[in-house]
């Protein structure tokens, strides 16, 4: 537990440091690249961020001195892929997304790299079998199929904030810029290329599923499990909706706990699986030019999650044990919205 916050907390910091406009770039390449370093300097920190996570920068020699406090191999692990992470963030700085090769790149930096290192750190504490931590390629998989998923569905939000991550090998087939597809005439192509990049995201669900049936420990299967069943529904809202490029697209929070409480073994995983992409099959139109991709991936995807009598596996917790589930989730989530809420408001009151 301590290994995995602490990784986090690393990134979290590595992360503002990209995403902070305010620091140029002769001086944001040299951080990135040597930031990993800072991990080993007790009094290292950095006090100019204008990032709302500047904290995590401001006070790194509290988190560098519990890293220093871990077990030199998860130190080992968390020092490594902060310095890929890093290495990989600087490269993109300076250019933007253009081949559907170079997304599956960039999504390795920022999402793929924090799969492999979780599973290495899963495996160093004997939770998990060696193999879970040494089959990079799954573990890649499983930080793709989430970065894709964030990238599909924040379309909107990332052409106001100025940014672009879908790949310009796609939707340069639909459109001459990238936020001509905001456009309400454009909305028909618009839709197509959204479906595209769905279907290239859908092609990471069976290492997702094969990386799933390889995990022993409970507590590590919810922590895996979840975020992946949350992503396919999220493409299963997206799919052929226009909401993407008008809003916000979000699964409903009852949905989100019904899952949450649902993801606790592969037979559940798997019929979640199957569940949503018969919703994306259901919804593909015939004259959309990837529907016959998008069916073929569906197709592997089913060989794999087939429903059967495991699915009653789903639901062999006691009433009260639900119960009590369903309590815990739905203050969770009213705690999330009141902070989330605050949050806001002392945003605007401060901008005001």
């Amino acid at each position: 537990r301590h290994a995995v916050c602490i990784f986090y907390l690393v990134l979290r910091a590595l992360d503002t440091v990209e995403d902070d406009m305010s620091i140029p770039l002769d001086v944001k390449v040299p951080m990135l690249h040597e930031f990993h370093s800072h991990l080993y300097q007790p009094d290292w920190k950095y006090t100019e961020s204008k990032e709302k996570d500047r904290q995590v920068l401001e006070d790194f020699p509290t988190i560098s001195m519990e890293f220093r406090n871990l077990s030199k191999v998860y130190q080992d692990v968390i020092s490594d892929i902060c310095h890929k992470m890093g290495v990989g963030m600087a490269e993109f700085l300076e250019k933007k997304v253009d081949s559907q090769h170079e997304w599956d790149k960039y999504c390795h930096y920022v999402a793929g790299l924090v799969g492999i290192g979780l599973s290495r750190l899963f495996s160093a504490s004997e939770l998990e079998d060696s193999i879970v931590g040494q089959d990079t390629d799954l573990a890649n998989s499983m930080g793709l199929f989430l970065q894709k998923t964030n990238i599909i569905r924040d379309y909107l939000e990332d052409q106001l904030e100025g940014r672009e991550f879908w790949p310009r090998e796609v939707w340069s087939r639909y459109a001459k810029k990238l936020s001509d597809l905001a456009k309400p005439e454009n909305i028909d192509v618009a839709v197509q290329c959204l479906n595209e990049l769905i279907t290239n995201a859908l092609h990471h669900v069976p290492d997702v599923l094969t990386y799933l049936s390889r995990l022993k420990n409970q507590s590590v299967f919810n922590f895996c499990a979840i975020p992946q069943v949350m992503a396919i529904a999220t493409l299963a809202a997206c799919y052929n909706n226009q909401q993407v490029f008008r809003g916000v697209v979000k699964i409903r929070k009852g949905q989100a706990v019904t899952l949450m409480m649902d993801a606790t073994n592969i037979q559940a995983v798997k019929a979640i699986m199957y569940q949503y992409v018969e919703e994306i099959y259901q919804k593909i139109p015939s004259t959309d030019p990837s529907s016959n991709k998008t069916q073929q991936v569906i197709a592997s995807i089913r060989a794999m999650s087939l429903p059967g009598s495991p699915m009653a596996s789903r639901h062999h917790y006691s009433p009260i044990y639900l119960s009590c589930a369903m309590l815990l989730a739905a203050l969770s989530w009213q705690y999330l919205s009141t902070l989330s809420k605050a949050t806001e408001e002392y945003v605007q009151a401060g901008d005001n």
